[in-house]
């Protein structure tokens, strides 16, 4: 029995790539480096620091100075995390509907703690969510299975009872493996590189809205 939905945020629930992408911009002048277009920095919205300092300037995780280029990136992102973010359409009435039928949603996102905070209470969510989980809230993120079973926690429902929505290969992988209904999101942050027929879903949808069919289905199952 479905009785909750939880979701990634960043290119699921919020279209978060005009800031993420303006403060590797920032970054990059900083540096003297060309700019990227948000056409070259969307597909990356949802790889986090790491992936967007790879494809901007080529930093890996194994460059000596990746570290102090994620603590600007960081600093800049802080600057801006909500100048340009917004709810992807339909969110908000999908939210709303979820909330009729009795069910809970919560977020589960790799966001560092210090930014999902601030972010969270200025979206604008129709109902508020029941847990928030972000990328620093357990000792592992995502594909870890660990926030997935923390938040089933808070709010008092069993994994195999919940729907999880993602935009990346990690959610999908997390929800799998922590037994949840996994389902990807086409309006998300998904480059031509995604060979996105290999990851484990359970559905796709290309609507918010969509979502509902599904739950419905799910349902019926257990009925």
């Amino acid at each position: 029995m479905i009785k909750a939905v939880l979701f990634d945020l960043d290119g699921t629930l919020a279209d978060t790539a005009l800031d993420l992408g303006g403060a590797l911009n920032a970054l990059l002048r900083k540096h003297g480096l060309p700019e990227k277009s948000m056409a070259d920095i969307r597909p990356y919205a949802s790889h986090g620091t790491n992936g967007l300092l790879k494809i901007g300037a080529g930093i890996t995780t194994g460059h000596p100075d990746h570290a102090q280029w994620r603590q600007e990136y960081l600093a800049e992102y802080g600057r801006r995390y909500a100048d340009d973010t917004v709810l992807f359409d339909g969110i908000n009435d999908l939210l709303r509907e979820l909330d009729k039928r009795g069910l809970k949603w919560g977020i589960i996102t790799n966001k560092p703690a210090q930014f999902t905070d601030q972010l969270v209470p200025k979206l604008g969510f129709a109902v508020p969510p029941s847990v928030v989980v972000s990328g620093d809230t357990c000792d592992e993120a995502k594909p870890s299975t660990k926030p997935m079973f923390y938040a089933c926690e808070q709010i008092g429902v069993n994994a195999a009872d919940c729907v999880y929505l993602g935009d990346a290969e990690r959610d999908m992988l997390a929800a799998k493996n922590a037994g949840m209904q996994a389902v990807l999101v086409d309006w998300g942050y998904i480059s031509a590189e995604d060979d996105t027929e290999s990851w484990l879903q359970d559905s796709r949808i290309a609507t918010p809205l969509a979502l509902l069919d599904i739950v419905e289905s799910l349902k019926k199952q257990t009925e």
